[in-house]
């Protein structure tokens, strides 16, 4: 049953995770979304020194064609903000400077670049680009737009006939790198104007990387063994194509950056959600991003080889952690809070049941601890879940789901294709009534089995977690696992389980926002914005 957004929930101070259903499956989450584009009169202009923001006088200037739009003032509980729409179509570099008093403004899609197709364009094959806003150009190169956000920039996604969302093209980057003080920030016109809670979600769509890495599930034309498997971008009305050969691709940096409120749900089994990669490679750098209220998946990750350390998702309405489609992927140091009795499974692993396509879906997830007080509301899955041509690995982790199955893997071809389960140094806390299920092919003894085939594993763990998502006595005792870097390179060496060491370790504090299901520590809630 899907939810409806903005409805109030209850008891938020309870702990819970989300995520978001495979790119097949549609999951709850989703709801109203405002359509009116319409500011409202703006208050005065604050008496200087009250602390409250001033709108700048006009917007600043950028590289795109028509650069930005004065779409006047609107006002909120932190003041009075000069508004600067961005254009459709970013068609050249541009930067987004920090400037007191404005805020950025997606009214429905943006663009950065035109889609450059499958392999990058030349005079000798040229490509007529899908994307609408580029209106058909025949391309004899990448358009190479980067989209540069300077540390502090508050965006924010306005719904209009189409859904807010910035959609960064095949041949184009973005590069929105913050810093700890001062975070880049995505959100909504809602907690613009300071009528966002704790149960807000699903207001604009969110941020799509697009690249030419490896998929499978090629749903835009080609196929997995000639090495021309294209997909369309799941939720979006116009083409938003990704895929190629190249799981080296680079998209860009996100680094200290923050999307609240996003996720969008376009029709039946089409999502948006905060963060989707597709696509992107090894050199694309995604580090220290926090999702939070995303009606949909808290991340998505279609194929291609993601790299990714410091991942916090709080209160997604499905999947916190979705991979799928032929990914290759690392991810180290990962924070997963979800509602009680909210959201779907903290993890949800390939999301298809083509078992038989290659690659086969590989990723390893190190240093995590996922949260889960309720039951999820997808009785069919657990807090994690595994299924088609996955090879999950999980190493030092922490799971806490007291009222639900801990892991569920599902098979529906031969052993030799179906999901597999590897663990090492991880810990949970379930269900008394069940830890392990078993679907398809696997039977309940089958997923105990892979686990128990680990070392340093307990699967009846008494958790003594602190200030939510802290390691108390009890996971400092567990030994880690001594040969992660044998798994990846990109993997530091630690000498302990989940994502937070102990008190000392505060690498989430500052740059995150806070909610009632995870304090951080950061002094500035998630329905609130900065003033400097």
């Amino acid at each position: 049953m899907k939810k409806i957004s903005g409805l109030l929930l209850m008891g938020c101070s309870a702990l819970a995770l989300a995520g978001c259903g495979a790119d097949d499956i549609s999951s709850p989450g989703a709801g109203s979304i405002d359509v009116d584009i319409t500011n409202p009169t703006p208050t005065p202009t604050p008496t200087p020194g009250t602390g409250l923001v001033e709108a700048a006088t006009d917007c600043p200037a950028i590289g795109a064609t028509g650069g930005l739009t004065n779409s006047g003032t609107v006002s909120g509980p932190e003041g009075t903000w000069r508004v600067c729409t961005l254009p459709s179509l970013i068609d050249a570099s541009t930067t987004l400077p920090k400037v007191d008093g404005v805020l950025y403004r997606m009214n429905g899609r943006v663009d950065v670049g035109c889609d450059g197709g499958l392999t990058a364009p030349t005079t000798g094959a040229p490509f007529s680009t899908t994307t609408l806003s580029c209106g058909g150009r025949s391309l004899t190169s990448d358009t190479n737009v980067t989209l540069t956000i300077e540390p502090g920039v508050i965006v924010y996604g306005q719904n209009g006939a189409d859904p807010a969302w910035l959609a960064v093209n095949r041949g184009n980057k973005i590069n929105a790198e913050g810093t700890l003080a001062q975070p880049i920030i995505f959100t909504t016109y809602e907690n613009v104007r300071g009528t966002a809670t704790e149960a807000t979600d699903g207001r604009w769509g969110g941020i799509v990387l697009m690249g030419r890495g490896i998929i499978t599930d090629c749903t835009a034309g080609g196929s997995t063994t000639a090495g021309t498997c294209e997909r369309d971008t799941e939720g979006s009305a116009n083409p938003a194509v990704f895929g190629g050969k190249d799981n080296t691709y680079n998209a860009g940096i996100m680094k200290y950056v923050q999307i609240r409120f996003s996720g969008y749900v376009l029709g039946s089994n089409t999502e948006l959600q905060a963060l989707t990669t597709e696509g992107t490679g090894t050199g694309t750098t995604l580090e220290y991003i926090q999702s939070v209220n995303s009606s949909d998946d808290g991340a998505e990750f279609f194929g291609g080889a993601v790299n990714m350390k410091h991942y916090i998702a709080v209160n997604a309405d499905d999947d916190s952690l979705d991979i799928d489609t032929g990914l290759q992927g690392n991810f180290q140091y990962v924070i997963i809070a979800q509602r009680a009795a909210d959201g779907d499974s903290l993890m949800e692993v390939d999301s298809n049941n083509n078992e038989d396509q290659t690659p086969r879906q590989r990723t390893v997830v190190a240093n995590f601890t996922a949260i889960q007080t309720g039951v999820n509301n997808n009785s069919n899955n657990a807090a994690i879940f595994a299924r088609g041509n996955a090879d999950l690995t999980l190493v030092n982790g922490v799971v806490y789901a007291p009222q639900d199955e801990c892991i569920r893997v599902n098979g529906t071809g031969t052993t030799a294709t179906r999901a597999t389960l590897t663990a090492q140094s991880v810990v949970m806390t379930c269900a008394s009534s069940g830890t392990f299920l078993g679907t398809g092919s696997y039977a309940n003894a089958d997923v105990q089995a892979a686990f128990n085939a680990g070392s340093n594993n307990n699967a009846a763990f008494t958790s003594t977690l602190a200030s939510t998502f802290v390691n108390g006595a009890n996971e400092a005792g567990v030994v880690a696992y001594a040969n992660i870097k044998s798994l990846s390179s990109y993997f530091d060496a630690v000498t302990y389980i989940g994502a937070v060491k102990d008190a000392a370790d505060i690498w989430y504090r500052g740059w995150t926002c806070d909610t009632a299901t995870a304090n951080f520590g950061s002094n500035s809630a998630c329905t609130a914005l900065p003033v400097t």
